[in-house]
């Protein structure tokens, strides 16, 4: 069964963002974090409706590392409830998940 996982968090600005971005692929918690600003949300918040501008994140990892992802968001992000949100990446060329499984547990160039 395939383990790779696609991961999207959300952040409040592009500085916050890229400061995650890095932090996961140091950590190897992430392969490869790509960042999509501009990106707005609508939700609801302690009773009201709520709308805000953010950074998209989409983080490549192993299903492994997701309890690692969520106890480290908790520690680091500036959300009283980040968003992380971890789905199955489906089909995924050979070589991308070799080099994916390969940073994220060993670590090192494949």
């Amino acid at each position: 069964m395939d383990q790779a996982r696609v991961v999207l968090i959300t952040a409040p600005d592009l500085e916050t963002a890229e400061r995650l971005a890095r932090e996961l692929v140091e950590q190897r918690l992430a392969a490869c974090v790509n960042g999509l600003p501009g990106a707005f949300s609508i939700y609801r918040w302690q009773g009201s409706i709520e709308r805000a501008t953010e950074v998209l994140l989409i983080a490549k990892t192993e299903a492994s590392r997701l309890s690692e992802i969520f106890a480290w968001l908790e520690r680091s992000h500036p959300y009283e409830v980040p968003e992380c949100i971890a789905l199955p990446a489906g089909e995924i060329s050979p070589r991308y998940r070799a080099w994916l499984e390969h940073e994220v547990q060993s670590g090192g160039p494949a």
